[in-house]
Order: C-alpha cells, then structure tokens, then sequence
C-alpha cells in the first residue's frame, strides 16, 4: 500500500493523553555504568582545573567528558569506534558554537544556528540509532557554547583541545570495564534476549502479541551486538558462538516453539551473574542455522552506509529533523524577545522533547516541565552548599549527574529534576551569578521551549510515517511469501533461518512503524485490517518455519 493510498484516507485528531505521563517505572538494568561514568569523567579534568584555579574552563573540557554516557551497550570492538565518533561530533558542533560566539553577538543568528544544530543531532543519532540521550546532550553542550560571553577566535583551539582532553579521559572511561568483563555488553543483550523470550514463553493469549514483538525486538537488538562484537582469542570466540547458540535458540522461541520460561530466565542470570555460558541441547542442523542468520544479518546496511541508507530521500527521519529546527528557532527567539539574555535553555528544552510522534513529544513536553520546576528547587536548596567553594561545587555536580543517569529512565521527568540544578550550577562555574535571575530565566525558558516544540509539532507533520506502513507491509508480505515457499520445498536449514530472521524483522518493523504512525495527533485513518491480516499470516508463517529441537524439560545444559 503506497503513501499516497494510505494519505487519501479520512483525516482525524487524536486526542493527546495525561494518564500515565509522571508513572515512575523500573530501573534500566544497566543504569549503574551510566550513572557512575558521567560523574568519573567530569571529575578527572575538573579537579585539575580547580587544582590550577581555573575553574570557568570546565564547561570545554565537560563537552567532551559527557560523552561518556554513550555507548554502554555497544560492545567494546565497537565502542571505541563509536565513542571516537560521538567525541569528534561533539568537538565539530563545539567548533561551530564557539567560531559563531566569537564572529556575532546577534542572539537571532546564534539561535538560529543552536536551531540547526539541534536539528543535525536529533536525525543523524537516530539514524545511528545511539539510543539514549541521543542528540539531546550534544545540543545542550553546543547551545551553551554559542552564548559563552566574551569568546574570542583565537581562543577556540585552545577550548577545543580542552574539549578533546575530556573526550579521551571520556573515551577511557568508557573502555575501562573490558579489563575485567570483555564480553559484558555482549552477554547482557543476550541476557535480554533470553528474557524476554521468557515472557514470551509464559505470556497468556491476551499479551503474546507485545511480548512476541518485545522478544523479536531484543533478539533483534542482540544480534547486533553479536555481530559488533570482536574475538581475538580462541577463548573469545568460544564464548560468542555459544551466546550466538543462546540467541538463535530465543528466536525459535518467537517461531512458536514452545519452551520453559524458568530455564529461560536461568541461562539469562548466569549470563548477568558473570558464569560459564550455558549451552542449550543441540539441534539438528544447527551450526548451519547459524551461519545463515549470520548472513542476513551481516547483509543490513551497518556504520556510515545504514546512516546513509536511513537519511535517503523520504526517511521518516527527515520531518522529525524539521520539527527541530522549527521548534528550537522558534523557542530561542520567543525567549529573547522576551528578555532572555543568553536563551540557550530554550533552544535546549524545544530539542529535549521531540520524539518519533507528537504524543510521544507531548508527554516528554509535560515531563520536562514539571521536572524542570521541581529542579530549579532542588538548585535553590543546594545554593549554600555549592557556593562555599570550588570542591563543594564539583562535587554537587558530580553527585547531580549521578542521580540524573539513575533515575532517567524511571521517568524523564524525575531524571530533569536533577538535570536542571546540574546544568545551572555548570554555569556558576563561570562565574557567579544572582540565583532568583538565572532560575527565572530558565523557568521561562522551559515554558517557552515546551509551548514552542509542541507548536513546531502541529505546524510540521510527519505524513511520511504513514507512509512508512505501506512500505512495511509490502516488506512483510513478500518475506511471507517466501516463508511459506521455503516452507513448502522443504529448504535446507540455512535458507530457513534466514527466512525466519527476514520474516521477523518485517514483522518488529510493521509494528515500530504501526506505533510511531498511531501517536501522530492529525493523521490518516491507519489500515488497521491489513496491518492485522498481515501480522496474523506472518505469525502463522513464522511458526511454520519453527525448528524441531529438544522438549522444553530437557536435561541441564553444558557450559560453554
């Protein structure tokens, strides 16, 4: 179903939800690495900045210490790569930020160029797929430094080395863990792998459809990381093939074979708990299995060409992009024209809340707001402390990144609680300044920039994620086509298994398409039948490709 078919049908406003919007959830399992490499990196060059008294030069070395919230779940062959990418894209937006300070003082051009940037980071981290905080902390960085006071040209590479002094210190940060754990990323996607094919597995008739689709997506998300990951040792390489072997044997379970829950979750804990890597009763055919997932994974465009292939010309991607600039221009000038002197913050909060739909960007609108008023609290009761000195000031900073990685992904609202007073008291670096003003300013900005980015959302509509059903569903039908092909001319094993990973692929992205399309507040009436038609005959075709393997109680597995 094309585009413009989907498009003609009738148009109608969504409602906009508030139920569940402040609900905490639970903890990311691996919270704790975020949480305590945000603070070690800035702490390092901060310390030896207040050491050499020169405390006001921490936001340039900060620029490139925050990176080391990325990248946690990348493995670590890859995660150097990644971390040197994400520092030398923070360095280029710092480079543009402080050339365009140091050239004008027109607040419109230096919001207008926050707008860009924000808009530059939104798309290109999503069409890396970085995962969270995707943009949102390169833009905060670039937007502070387009109204740093005072900056001259010929001080920007002296900033920018600074800057690339705490992306290195950010960079061993990140890779410091392989000297104990060198498979950990990897084992935890297994782990979640295997999780949530436990779910599956113990899901009833009302909720197997979520969890089959939460269980392919993670499978989805483990075999990227399997393929990232690296195995220079014999040791290694072992280990791999048998997560591989975990992996393969979750994704027959979204085939429809049937297993036990419990010895799911079993092999998940002694992944997460560091022990030998279970290894399930072989199957027939196995090794061939593998190999052919192997290819069709390896076969999906990956690094600069899958960024590339997602920022073709009508991505879904690119009105998202649009809605950023729209926004964040819109909320820095509104800010200014109303008095703000340096309206980074709104540039910021107009970026923070745009997600893949406009329901999604209003309840992180309402979670922004409300986290950033109990913020400028928090930093209104700190006030005493951190002003009795440099440590007591880094030290607040240290412990505000702490709680804001713990708690983030509870619910974004409790995680800006602590964002807010953070970001105010990185500004006190530089200098003190009167604290009823600056949390006015940034209560303003807040407002403005959430009023802005929901405004940019009705004003830029994505059309295109309608669009992106039907070219899901055509993907869908022809892998079931080929499913049930390959099913009838009793293909060998390799062909299989790459039908069942083409066929689950198409299905987790029917589904990511179908959610993204149904949060949109004006849109086409969505081809709800077809899309259900197609799934449910996908489904079917799926369990038709299962592999025969051993009974759910079979006896306990060997370690790897």
């Amino acid at each position: 179903m094309s585009e413009k078919s989907i498009g003609a049908a009738a148009v109608r406003i969504r409602p906009l939800p508030l139920r569940g919007v402040l609900t905490i959830g639970r903890a990311a399992d691996i919270w704790h690495k975020a949480a305590l490499s945000a603070p070690i990196a800035f702490a390092v060059p901060a310390l030896v900045l207040l050491a050499l008294g020169r405390l006001d030069l921490v936001l340039y070395t900060s620029a490139g210490a925050l990176c080391a919230i990325y990248s946690h779940g990348e493995p670590y062959a890859s995660r150097a790569r990644f971390m040197a990418w994400v520092v030398l894209g923070m360095l280029a937006s710092v480079g543009i930020a402080l050339v365009t300070a140091a050239t004008t003082d027109s607040t419109a051009i230096r919001v207008a160029v926050g707008a860009l940037l924000a808009a530059a980071h939104k798309t290109l981290c999503d069409a890396a797929r970085t995962g969270p905080p995707g943009g949102l902390i390169l833009t905060f960085v670039a937007a502070s430094c387009l109204f740093v006071p005072h900056q001259r040209l010929a001080d920007v590479p002296f900033h920018l080395a600074l800057g690339l002094a705490g992306g290195a210190v950010a960079w061993l940060v990140a890779m410091a863990p392989s000297l104990v754990r060198p498979d950990g990323p990897e084992r935890t996607a297994a782990a979640r792998a295997l999780e949530a094919a436990a779910r599956l597995a113990a899901a009833g008739p009302g909720g197997a459809a979520r969890a089959r689709h939460d269980a392919a997506a993670a499978i989805n998300a483990a075999w990227h990381a399997l393929l990232r990951a690296g195995a220079r040792t014999p040791a290694r390489a072992a280990n791999r093939r048998a997560l591989e072997r975990l992996v393969a044997h979750a994704g027959t379970v979204v085939a429809g074979a049937p297993d036990d829950p419990g010895r799911l979750a079993g092999w998940a804990a002694d992944l997460r708990r560091n022990r030998p890597v279970p290894r399930p009763p072989a199957r027939p055919g196995e090794d061939d299995e593998l190999a052919g997932i192997a290819a069709e994974r390896a076969a999906a465009p990956r690094g600069v060409r899958g960024v590339l292939e997602a920022l073709r010309p009508g991505s879904p991607l690119l009105p998202i992009g649009a809605r950023v600039a729209v926004g964040a221009a819109l909320a820095g000038w509104a800010s200014a024209a109303l008095g703000v002197g340096r309206p980074y913050w709104a540039v910021v909060t107009a970026a923070a809340i745009f997600q893949a739909n406009i329901t999604l960007s209003w309840r992180r609108g309402l979670q922004r707001a409300v986290g950033n008023l109990a913020g400028l609290a928090l930093f209104t009761v700190l006030l005493p402390t951190t002003r009795a000195g440099g440590f007591a000031l880094v030290a607040a900073v240290m412990a505000l990144q702490f709680c804001t990685e713990a708690t983030m992904a509870r619910n974004y609202w409790l995680g800006s609680v602590f964002v807010t007073p953070m970001a105010l008291l990185m500004v006190e670096m530089a200098g003190l300044q009167p604290a009823g003003r600056l949390a006015g300013e940034r209560w303003l900005d807040t407002c403005v920039g959430v009023a802005a980015g929901l405004l940019s959302c009705a004003l830029v509509p994505n059309r295109r994620a309608s669009g992106r059903i039907g070219a899901a569903l055509d993907r869908l039908d022809a892998a079931t086509a080929a499913a049930r092909t390959l099913g009838a001319a009793a293909a060998d094993p390799p062909q299989l298994a790459r039908a069942r990973e083409r066929l689950t692929s198409a299905l987790v992205e029917l589904r990511d398409a179908v959610d993204v399309a149904s949060g949109e507040w004006w849109q086409g009436a969505l081809p709800e039948e077809r899309v259900e038609r197609a799934e449910r005959e996908g489904h079917r075709a799926l369990a038709a490709l299962a592999p025969a393997r051993a009974p759910a109680r079979a006896p306990a597995c060997r370690a790897a």
